[in-house]
């Protein structure tokens, strides 16, 4: 069930520092638990909106949490690091109204598809350096992570086209090469991933970005962060997420992925 904002939450989040964010609530707080997740939309970095993101984000308020949804500033007009400073910006505001958002002792989570899963990793790298925000789990969603788009399963989505709007929405985003050595640009190639919050990681098997989602979850286990995975066949994503009109054609085991690892993070190792 999607919620309007209620009137003690703006319907737009203005943050010192940084343009106002449309922000959208999903769910309802006597479901959610007392969880709470930060989701930010894919759109390749230049693209998307809360309407695009609407059908992730109801299908973590199905899954028994609450979701804050914002609309984050777009490159080419808002390069990196812009979004992601906006998002642990977003992410700060959040853990301080969370008891009032999601109720006492509520935990916060972030998720994210496609272009957005890359600044949710991106922001949670944030707060682990900085001491920042605890975050309780991390969501990504076939997320986009290697600038250089030229995995097998990339090769296999697109033919021999080269320039998609994958790599076009790098060259937007990234401002200059050294840009991609940043790990908060690039989280897939951060030197250090320890540290990172129990996190989940799905793919589907036709997915453009199923070889750079899975290669990044190896990473977070070799760096000894839970590691939640799974490839959902036939899902039409990243496009299929982006159709409001009808529902994700794996909506039912997405969702319960996403019920599972709410309910229970998985517990980072001892």
């Amino acid at each position: 069930m999607r919620s309007s904002v209620p009137a003690s939450l703006p319907e737009s989040l203005a943050l010192p520092g940084h343009s106002p964010m449309p922000m959208r609530l999903h769910g309802d707080k006597r479901a959610a638990a007392g969880r709470v997740v930060l989701h930010l939309h894919g759109g390749a970095f230049t693209g998307g909106d809360l309407d695009s993101g609407e059908c992730l984000a109801q299908l973590l308020a199905d899954a028994g949490a609450l979701v804050v949804s914002i609309g984050y500033p777009l490159a080419p007009e808002h390069p990196f690091p812009q979004a992601v400073e906006a998002g642990y910006a977003a992410l700060e505001w959040l853990h301080q109204k969370r008891a009032r958002i999601a109720g006492p002792k509520a935990q916060v989570f972030l998720a994210g598809e496609e272009a957005g899963g890359n600044l949710a990793a991106g922001i949670a790298l944030v707060a682990r350096d900085r001491a920042g925000p605890p975050v309780a789990g991390l969501i990504l969603v076939t997320p986009m992570l290697d600038p250089c788009t030229a995995s097998a399963s990339q090769r296999e989505a697109l033919g021999s086209e080269v320039q998609c709007r994958f790599s076009t929405g790098w060259s937007q985003y990234l401002r200059n090469p050294r840009d991609a050595e940043h790990p908060y640009a690039v989280p897939a190639y951060a030197q250090r991933l320890a540290g990172l919050p129990p996190t989940l990681v799905l793919a589907g098997e036709d997915d453009p970005m199923r070889d750079e989602a899975m290669a990044f979850a190896r990473r977070l286990e070799q760096a000894e962060v839970a590691v939640r995975t799974a490839l959902i066949p036939a899902t039409g994503w990243p496009e299929s997420l982006e159709t409001t009109a009808q529902a994700c054609p794996c909506a039912a085991v997405v969702q319960g992925e996403f019920t599972r690892f709410l309910a229970a993070p998985v517990p980072q190792p001892s």
